[in-house]
């Protein structure tokens, strides 16, 4: 059965989004999605919290926590935070879920929030940083590798699986932002992924394909590959790489999107020293072959969950799979919310429904 929550008040969504092609192209590739506008840096560090407790957002009294580690398909080593409820029973298996964090940001920040909330209400939970990122390994950092991004959810379903806690059949995915894109393209060819949810979710592919229906054209792609090829050039020959990255202030000139990602991952809302939301300007172009609403029909007749903010900038991308995906689906729209709302605002974030959904479908 499709069911789809839409509230009345359609007519402003994303009003104060609206971005010309030339933004875009700052946010989507020859920028990247999800990290504001673009900005170039040649260093970056890897930083350290002094404290035990390294998120952005308090510790759960119900939740036991620790740091795991595990290799993917591709021998990539993924560090990973594990929630297990404080007063789970022992005696038998449990439902588990993974989480994705957005493109650019790390496992202390959002992907961590729904992790441990979800284990509040009685899921075991990792929440991992992608390959290239975080405390993840793969070398160079700060490159995004959609082959190796989609195979982390695949590798954490190799991890729970193996935990005498959890149910192996009853392993559930949240992908926020991007890695909603990336968890719908993993559930597609993993079976073992039973129920898929994905939260203001961004297609990486499709973003730089085309904005909502505003494609690229064939010249600016050219135009894109091309400059890119110019930089491996550069740093084939030694110079310094390239990176886009949300920028470190704001100007009078600064659109609304790249205010909204701003206000979440360079002030102390969400801010935390591995997410530096730098990205590699020359591994870019791997996404131009990356669609992963091409097949979503595949993951039927396991169940997809969409959620998008009313207002979120990025909300036709929930209702494009939406209209692709076969049943059963289901998209949630949630009132009066942005993009970034449901990153870490937790009076938004329609938990009861994503609870609802997981104890539907990942139920013994």
């Amino acid at each position: 059965m499709v069911t789809e929550n839409r509230s009345e008040q359609t007519a402003e969504r994303a009003s104060d989004f609206q971005v010309d092609r030339r933004n875009l192209l700052k946010l989507t590739g020859a920028g990247a999605a999800a990290l504001g506008a673009l900005s170039l840096t040649s260093q970056t560090a890897f930083a350290q919290y002094a404290g035990t407790w390294d998120k952005t957002f308090p510790q759960s009294d119900l939740v036991d926590h620790r740091k795991v580690s595990y290799a993917n398909r591709l021998g990539i080593n993924l560090v990973a935070d594990m929630y297990v409820p404080k007063n789970i029973d022992t005696a038998r298996r449990h439902p588990a879920l993974i989480v994705g964090h957005p493109y650019g940001g790390v496992k202390e920040q959002t992907a961590g929030l729904y992790a441990q909330t979800m284990a509040e209400r009685g899921f075991i939970t990792i929440a991992h940083d992608a390959s290239y990122n975080g405390e993840s390994g793969g070398q160079p950092h700060f490159i995004s590798s959609p082959e190796a991004v989609v195979e982390d959810f695949s590798a954490g379903v190799d991890f729970l699986g193996q935990n005498t806690l959890v149910d192996r059949n009853r392993i559930g995915v949240i992908g926020v932002c991007a890695s909603g894109g990336f968890s719908l393209a993993a559930a597609q060819i993993d079976p073992r992924l039973k129920a898929v949810a994905t939260v203001s979710m961004y297609d990486m592919g499709g973003a730089k394909w085309a904005w909502n229906g505003q494609a690229m054209s064939a010249k600016a792609r050219l135009e894109t590959l091309t400059g890119i090829g110019e930089q491996r050039w550069a740093e084939a020959g030694g110079a310094e790489k390239r990176y886009f990255a949300l920028p470190e202030t704001l100007t009078e000139d600064t659109d609304a999107i790249t205010r909204e990602f701003f206000d979440y991952y360079r002030t102390p809302r969400g801010r935390h020293p591995r997410a530096t939301t730098a990205m590699m300007v020359s591994g870019d172009p791997s996404y131009l072959h990356f669609r992963p609403f091409d097949h979503v029909d595949m993951i039927s007749p396991r169940p997809i969950l969409l959620v998008a903010g009313e207002r979120a900038h990025s909300r036709f991308f929930s209702e494009q799979a939406f209209e692709r995906a076969a049943d059963p689906k289901e998209l949630f729209i949630v009132p009066g919310a942005g993009h970034v709302d449901l990153y870490d605002k937790v009076d938004l974030i329609p938990w009861d429904k994503l609870q609802a959904f997981f104890d539907q479908h990942l139920s013994a």
